[in-house]
């Protein structure tokens, strides 16, 4: 569990929400790169976008872009903003966080995995794994990013993506 602090040292609320980024990295056949999750991480074994914590003094961006590579050794270009999840009611969420998702354009880099990651692969919205092997709501993130090239609507999406 992270422990948040304030300034002077002062000790968050356990009920503090966390502010968290991922990136729907997509390669020129229009795939998704999914990781699979390591075990020292929540929901170990589980497929997920890359992503995680922001650090203090980076944008989003910085972050999202930042992730990708630790996690996934790629690099990208950011196309825009998909989705802002404020969802209190996250499946599969520890900590409720606030979830920045963008999707990203693969430009450079090998896939090379870090400790918080065991895999990374594409798919395709036919090979895309069933929802019991995914991480928190990030099937439904898929989902919505594969109609979403079908038929574009506007964006950045914002709440819960399963209604």
């Amino acid at each position: 569990m992270i422990t948040c602090y304030f300034e002077k040292g002062n000790k968050a609320a356990p009920g503090l929400r966390h502010v968290t980024v991922g990136a729907i990295a997509v390669n020129e056949k229009g795939e998704v790169l999914l990781i699979k999750r390591g075990q020292s991480v929540p929901n170990p074994g589980k497929y997920s976008v890359p992503g995680g914590f922001f650090d203090r003094g980076e944008t989003t961006e910085e972050a999202v872009l930042r992730e990708l590579q630790e996690e996934t050794g790629l690099s990208g270009k950011i196309r825009c903003l998909f989705h802002l999840n404020d969802n209190p009611n996250r499946p599969k969420e520890d900590r409720q966080n606030v979830d920045f998702i963008y999707i990203v354009d693969v430009t450079t880099g090998d896939i090379q995995t870090d400790w918080e990651t065991v895999s990374a692969e594409w798919f395709s919205k036919e090979t895309l794994p069933e929802e019991g092997e995914f991480a928190f709501d990030h099937r439904n993130v898929f989902l919505k990013f594969f109609a979403y090239q079908e038929e574009a609507f506007s964006l950045p999406l914002i709440g819960d993506l399963s209604k």
